[in-house]
């Protein structure tokens, strides 16, 4: 049994430093007040501990799987979530406002791969280096996507396409995805509540909100039972469920590889779209089916949707500091510059995107640019954590927003995300540049006219 434990215990060693940012964010004044997440501290507290050799052995390769892994039943998880129990806002419905932050979302998936691109094709120019283009655009996949799509894309671009250290540059922009998300995201949500521009007025920095722990005797309820305890507990039946999605896309793509795999696509061999790699990908769509059956056959009440909330909230939890952990130091050294340059890069442009066109929004205008600031630059989940500090009972639409967001995503990004990106290395740098300004001039477009539907309607 001895030959199980390494896996185990670097799993407990994760869980360790969420705990452990627990009580430094509670303790430590410039954590509490600046309201940093647990997990980002845990995460790099880890990244420390790793590159110190504290880390019992474990190095960052070792918790890259968990990377993977978290982020795929993260976002699985919020799929098998039903939507918020709320009335449509006056004037606005949840499509319009679902559309407006599914818009912007796809926007910014080829935005930051253009501002990539151009990022290291300036960096080669001005340093006499020859990196690979495909390093700057594999960036967008880190930010807008996350860590998951981040170690696909790089896993695929670095074995099929001979990217050289593309797994590594995901990781690193995944990262910094998400301190960005905060860095830019928590002050911005601080002045705007200052200023009194959220909706939600309740939202103020209280002890709790501050140190991140209830107080004894706050009872705030973590889910309905659905099970009865004498049979099985209602998380171990949670768990149960998403392990079934689990093994049901793990058939469906054991299935549709073999039979993609006769088909090439521009010499690439398409069987790579239904590999493993794209996992959280079709675990999405499998998920979204399953919530859609369930309903529509009235079982959606054997899913307490506030326990799976919870699920996904810890999956969130710990791919963020795994994610930060998985990042090996001396190749972020060695390239800090152009990685500096892309994410500085990639980090304004968002933040014009997100913001720019929230302003203009009569509306939950801040709430809802915010919050795509925070899928922009990390995962749905940092996105709803910057939308609870100005809205922290959920009082406005956006979460249910955010439900019609994760299932129109996979349309309005298919092209890129379906077809293109797994096999981008096999385009031409011009076809990719054409297709994508394309689709964000087409965003714009149809952005601009939503935003005057919506204040007319407002």
């Amino acid at each position: 049994m001895a030959t199980t434990f390494p896996g185990v215990i670097s799993f407990a060693f994760l869980a360790v430093m969420i705990l452990a940012g627990t009580i430094l964010r509670a303790r430590v004044g410039v954590f509490r007040n600046n309201l940093v997440p647990a997990s980002l501290i845990g995460g790099f507290l880890g990244f420390a501990l790793i590159n110190l050799g504290l880390s019992f052995g474990f190095e960052s390769a070792d918790f890259t799987a968990f990377t993977f892994h978290f982020f795929t039943l993260s976002f699985m998880s919020l799929c098998l979530t039903g939507s918020v129990k709320q009335a449509a806002p006056k004037g606005n419905s949840i499509a319009q406002g679902g559309s407006w932050l599914s818009i912007v979302w796809t926007m910014s998936l080829v935005l930051q791969a253009l501002v990539g691109l151009g990022m290291i094709l300036l960096f080669n120019w001005a340093t006499g280096n020859d990196m690979s283009a495909f390093l700057g655009i594999l960036v967008t996949h880190g930010f807008t996507q996350g860590p998951g799509p981040a170690l696909a894309m790089g896993s695929i671009w670095q074995s099929e396409f001979n990217i050289a250290n593309a797994l590594d540059f995901g990781l690193i922009y995944a990262s910094v995805g998400f301190v960005v998300a905060f860095a830019v995201g928590i002050p911005v949500a601080r002045w705007a509540i200052r200023a009194g521009l959220n909706h939600n007025q309740s939202a103020r920095f209280g002890e709790e909100f501050l140190t991140g722990i209830l107080k004894a005797d706050s009872n705030v309820s973590a889910g309905k039972q659905i099970t009865h305890s004498a049979n099985v507990d209602t998380l171990a039946w949670h768990i149960g469920i998403l392990g079934l999605v689990y093994l049901l896309t793990d058939v469906y793509l054991k299935i549709m590889a073999p039979l993609a795999s006769q088909v090439t696509l521009f010499g690439a061999d398409m069987g790579v779209i239904f590999s493993h790699n794209l996992f959280f990908f079709h675990g999405l769509i499998v998920c979204v089916v399953m919530r859609a059956l369930m309903d529509r056959l009235n079982l959606g009440r054997y899913i307490d949707d506030e326990t799976q909330r919870r699920v996904t909230g810890s999956s969130v939890d710990l791919m963020v500091a795994a994610t930060i952990m998985s990042i090996q130091f001396g190749l972020l050294l060695t390239y800090f510059v152009p990685i500096l340059v892309v994410c500085v890069g990639v980090s304004v442009a968002t933040a014009a995107l997100c913001f720019g066109f929230g302003r203009r929004l009569t509306h939950l205008g801040i709430e809802r640019g915010l919050t795509a600031f925070g899928c922009c630059c990390g995962s749905t989940g940092s996105g709803l954590l910057l939308l609870r500090i100005l809205d922290p009972d959920l009082s406005t639409p956006l979460a249910k927003e955010l439900a019609f967001f994760n299932i129109a995503i996979l349309f309005l990004s298919a092209h890129v995300l379906m077809f293109m990106a797994p096999l981008l290395p096999s385009f031409s740098l011009t076809s990719i540049v054409l297709v994508y300004s394309v689709t964000f001039a087409t965003g714009a477009g149809g952005l601009y006219l939503l935003q005057r539907r919506m204040m007319a309607t407002s």
